[in-house]
């Protein structure tokens, strides 16, 4: 352990939270100046932008990155520890939320900016870098504590009754899976008397005969998976996302449920690797049943915001798919796919308002004529929706060709028929999203034109959406060095312990 002042690379593991707090306080104190608010915000999501690309160079070049605070050692003191898997989390949520933010110049009206959506942002990402950076599992507790707070300033700006609703049966759902992850915790730590993640995969081994240790990791399946929107516990999404402003709905639609993703990956891949293995056909019903229910629940929406919605959660099973399977190659397409989704279900949120911004509605029944009004907004919308059904140019594709591979080398053959089936009803609906909005004639009046303000955003989603499906091989390679992050620890254990144990 260093004790004498470090270099400035290695405060890259904590940089991102700690400008996400500092610019949270700098917009609290300049709140009155509303005009500077999306300015200050987006420029600091910049700079946390490049510090997570940074970042996520440093670990791929050279390893996990840690850092503890002061002088507790392991397993005793707070320990950011960044790896290939974080880094990368990190980097794509951050790239999302600096998007959005140049989205809600033309979203958030004063109210919503007098009333702190930029602080409120601000915090979330805190709580969303914090969370992919941590190193022990009760401060993971901590910084979902952290976004959630945050999430729920976000959902009732406006105060509307449906907002209000919405926050309600999402407050409420998350509250009661924050209480099993608690306890989860606190059984895990009378076990093992320890919550750093490292200290915790060490002693696995040597306390499954005398510790709970299936029992935990049923625990914190069912907590991540309910965070995650996963079946039968996904309920609360769609009954809450399609509520708030479409900025906010693309933020959680792009990032809260891949943290749940996350902390599967993290908890049950790394953590406990051979609970997940006993645990695997249960996550492998669970994801088939997420994928096709979401699905078939999109395709009976006539809200282009519930669509959305029940497409989050079929993507959801489509990661988990990945975690049921749990080799190096099917944890590789999971982590592929949630990148992929992060950007994806972003880019379909800012679709859906633009759409609205341009037809007048959120309504199928209500839309038509788009192509003729905008040929732009028409191509775009073409490409996200290829994009969103894992089609060639967008960047689903590759990570489903690998989770279809995995799962039929592991012998799983439902699995793969549930993720290709699934990418054929995402087709469909996309289909009949196309068709009515963009190609059919408008029964009443004329469809506007699509502003700059919400065009540009979407183009700037779609560059590494369009990287990832036309030039996949860096992208893949950084899959590869998370997910073998996932199944061999050894690495991660050896950056926190150097010395080879406390």
């Amino acid at each position: 352990m260093l004790l004498e002042p470090v270099s400035s690379g290695d405060w890259l593991a904590i940089a991102p939270v700690v400008v996400a707090i500092a610019l949270g306080a700098l917009l609290l104190m300049f709140r009155h100046y509303l005009r500077w608010q999306a300015l200050i915000a987006s420029g600091g999501l910049l700079v946390m932008v490049a510090s997570n690309a940074a970042l996520l160079h440093r670990v791929v070049a050279e390893g996990p990155l840690v850092m503890t605070m002061g002088r507790w050692l392991p397993p005793f003191g707070i320990s950011f520890v960044a790896d290939t898997l974080g880094a990368s989390f990190a980097l794509a949520a951050t790239f999302v939320a600096f998007v959005c933010a140049a989205f809600s110049v033309v979203d958030i009206d004063t109210t919503g900016r007098r009333y702190g959506f930029y602080p409120f942002l601000m915090l979330m990402m805190a709580g969303v870098n914090g969370a992919f950076l941590t190193g022990d599992i009760f401060n993971l507790y901590v910084w979902f504590e952290v976004f959630l707070i945050a999430s729920f300033g976000l959902l009732i700006l406006g105060s509307e009754r449906a907002q209000i609703d919405g926050a309600a049966k999402y407050a409420v759902l998350n509250l009661l899976a924050t209480a099993f992850f608690l306890i989860a915790t606190a059984l895990l730590y009378g076990s093992f008397g320890t919550l750093n993640m490292a200290d915790i995969a060490m002693k696995a081994g040597g306390l499954r005969g005398s510790a709970p240790v299936t029992t935990i990791a049923a625990l914190y399946l069912f907590a991540f998976g309910m965070k995650a929107a996963a079946f039968p516990v996904n309920f609360w999404l769609p009954a809450s996302y399609h509520t708030p402003r479409l900025v906010t709905a693309a933020l959680f639609g792009g990032l809260l449920t891949k943290i749940g993703v996350y902390a599967l990956l993290r908890s049950l891949g790394m953590i406990f690797p051979l609970e997940r293995a006993q645990l695997s056909g249960v996550i492998e019903w669970v994801a088939i049943a997420t994928m096709l229910l979401g699905a078939m629940g999109a395709l009976a929406q006539n809200d282009i915001r519930r669509t959305a919605g029940f497409l989050v959660i079929s993507g959801v099973g489509v990661m988990l798919a990945g975690l049921a399977i749990g080799d190096t190659v099917a944890i590789a397409g999971t982590v592929l796919y949630a990148i992929h989704s992060m950007l994806a279900m972003a880019a379909l949120y800012l679709l859906a308002g633009a759409i609205c911004q341009a037809g007048g509605s959120f309504l199928l029944s209500d839309l038509g004529g788009l192509y003729r009004a905008s040929p732009l907004l028409t191509a775009v919308a073409f490409v996200v929706f290829l994009t969103v059904a894992s089609l060639p140019p967008g960047s689903g594709l590759w990570p489903k060709v690998i989770l279809v591979g995995a799962s039929i080398e592991a012998g799983r053959a439902w699995l793969s028929f549930a993720i290709l089936f699934t990418g054929l009803l995402t087709t469909i609906t996309l289909g009949r999203v196309f068709i009515l909005a963009f190609w059919r004639n408008r029964d009443h009046g004329e469809a506007a034109p699509a502003t700059a303000g919400h065009l540009a955003p979407l183009v700037v989603l779609l560059v590494p959406i369009l990287l990832l499906g036309l030039a996949p091989e860096e992208f893949i390679r950084i899959a590869d060095g998370a997910a073998l992050g996932v199944t061999d620890s050894a690495a991660y254990i050896r950056a926190v312990f150097p010395a080879g144990g406390q």
